[in-house]
């Protein structure tokens, strides 16, 4: 069984460089032709899934509703696969945050999994949140399913099964619309 982890199309805020986390953005223009355009190349490429689940906020949401109508697939949205919290700094660019919060964020920096942003959620935390879902839904299901989430999820995720350091995370940074794809067997032997 594969899992297909997609990231939802662009919304505003992604195009102008905010981190968005628990802000429950919309997709703009381009995010909801990205994710048409994504359900045809799905369609086209023969992608086979028997269910859609996806993060419950609008940018995922509306990326999973479009993926379900075009492929015509059953879609269900699940809390536990929302964008990670980063609380003060949602709004913000990464620049931002690194001049208005130089002693967190250098602290975030260096040991990002364990440590949270000021009233956010760390990477850890997120996974705690994340990985009994994702098993969940392997365990409910036997042919393959497609996950519309956000990109901090399916880093975080990549960076767990293939046993990454969190500060090289962005070495699985995902594009909005994209797909990773992933054997579900890796996560069940994966016991870190």
């Amino acid at each position: 069984m594969k899992l297909f982890l997609i990231r939802h199309g662009q919304t505003d805020w992604n195009a102008k460089g905010k981190i968005q986390g628990s802000c429950d953005t919309e997709l703009n223009d381009t995010g909801m032709k990205q994710a048409e355009e994504l359900s045809n190349m799905v369609l086209e490429n023969d992608y086979k899934f028997s269910k859609i689940y996806s993060s419950p906020q609008k940018r995922a949401l509306k990326t999973a509703e479009v993926l379900s109508r075009i492929t015509n697939v059953e879609h269900v949205a699940m809390d536990e696969l929302k964008e990670i919290n980063f609380g003060q700094w949602e709004g913000m660019s990464w620049k931002e945050v690194e001049e208005k919060y130089p002693t967190e964020y250098e602290k975030w920096h260096i040991n990002r999994r364990y440590t949270k942003p000021p009233k956010g959620e760390s990477y850890q935390e997120m996974l705690e949140r994340v990985l009994p879902v994702i098993h969940k839904i392997i365990n409910e299901n036997y042919d393959n399913v497609a996950i519309v989430t956000h990109s901090a999820v399916i880093m975080c995720v990549q960076c767990y099964l293939t046993n990454t350091p969190f500060h090289k995370m962005l070495s699985f940074k995902t594009e909005n619309t994209s797909i990773t794809e992933i054997d579900s067997d890796l996560l069940t032997q994966c016991n870190k």
